[in-house]
């Protein structure tokens, strides 16, 4: 890893956003950058000039605008972290699902035109510098700079069949998700619920999206919607989303309480609510995603008896989230992405697998 600046070039016709994401990046200690540029073509042609690390890319501009940007650069540089700056609009929001898709790392929705320069700054200087460390592989190891939580030895209960599956993601989870939820049968026989971290219209998108890519059915999560087998449920931007009980049946709920791990929705307000509602039969699965959210959540559930299956470090875009969860010992498998489908219908048809065997645990799968 390099252990010099993060080079950084920006790509944004409006002078004004230039400016701003420019300032913001160059008052970063550990961040330069090294160029700018009005639209993509100009961007590609100081590539080789500027060397960066990280492109920040605009969505909508003249002439070459950041759709074909972006394919031009995945493949000139295929390596090469590219974050999207978007608008928070509809037409933003569809943008920004295709790119993240064609192969962008993350991205950062612009600041709206009313309220202060001084305001937008903040904002933009709280969300865009961790993601701009986090794809570059400039965090520390595991993605956060808290210390890892000791590993915990959870008594042994007898195994119970999922009865619910639980998905936190952020950072790369529109396409785990995507792959995760197309390698799931249609008579999986569960509900999931799912939390990525994402803004208001883009969440529902999202569930459109996915919708069109699995067999299961997926839709944005609605307060009261009962849970059933084959419903995929993601959480509404700026909501959390919980499972409640009402007599025998599961439904959903929202609210706007205050954020948690800096995030709303958050996964850990749904872990503690699979936890409260189904004890030893909700499963968890943790997804590539910046931070430490699911951490506490994970924690809840084991503590009811329930499972946690967790994204190893090779197959995430950024192992903050399932890294946390696995280093604290509370994942009973940490697996590359396209195994978790197959691990999620063995337990909910079979239950856990016995003990790992020695040489399987050579093979880089952790087990409790």
């Amino acid at each position: 890893m390099s252990t010099g600046p993060i080079r950084v070039l920006v790509v944004d016709d409006a002078v004004v956003a230039r400016r701003l994401v420019a300032d913001v990046l160059g008052g970063a200690p550990g961040i330069e950058v090294v160029g700018t540029a009005s639209d993509g073509r100009l961007a590609l042609a100081k590539l080789a000039a500027t060397n960066p690390d990280v492109v920040i890319l605009d969505v909508e501009m003249p002439v070459m605008d950041g759709m074909a940007t972006l394919a031009a650069i995945r493949r000139e540089r295929p390596r090469l972290p590219v974050i999207m700056f978007s608008t928070l609009t509809e037409r933003g929001a569809a943008a920004t699902l295709e790119a993240l898709a064609l192969g962008a790392a993350d991205y950062v929705t612009k600041p709206a035109s009313a309220g202060s320069a001084g305001l937008a700054m903040e904002r933009v200087r709280e969300e865009l510098i961790p993601k701009v460390r986090a794809v570059t592989g400039r965090l520390p190891r595991h993605g956060a700079a808290a210390p890892a939580r000791p590993r915990v030895a959870w008594p042994a209960r007898p195994p119970q069949q999922p009865e619910i599956v639980a998905v936190g993601t952020s950072t790369g989870g529109p396409n785990a998700l995507a792959a995760l939820l197309a390698a799931l049968p249609a008579d999986l026989g569960v509900p999931l619920v799912v939390v990525q971290h994402m803004p208001p219209v883009f969440t529902r998108l999202l569930a459109e999206r996915l919708a069109g890519k699995c067999r299961l059915r997926v839709a944005e999560g609605v307060p009261g919607a009962t849970l059933e087998p084959g419903q995929v449920w993601i959480a509404p931007g700026d909501h959390h989303m919980l499972v409640v009980r009402e007599g025998t049946a599961a439904r959903l709920a929202t609210n706007q309480d205050p954020q948690e791990n800096s995030c709303r929705p958050a996964v850990d307000v749904l872990f503690r609510s699979v936890a409260a509602a189904y004890g030893g039969r909700g499963l968890a699965v943790v997804l590539t995603g910046m931070g430490q959210d699911g951490l506490r959540g994970c924690e809840r559930l084991r503590e009811a008896g329930g499972q946690v299956l967790a994204q190893d470090e090779a197959s995430s875009v950024v192992w903050g989230m399932p890294g946390f969860v696995a280093r604290a010992g509370l994942a009973e498998r940490v697996l590359p992405l396209g195994q978790i489908a197959d691990e999620i219908v063995r337990r909910v048809r079979a239950g856990p697998p016995p003990p790992l065997t020695l040489s399987t645990r050579s093979a880089g799968v952790t087990d409790q």
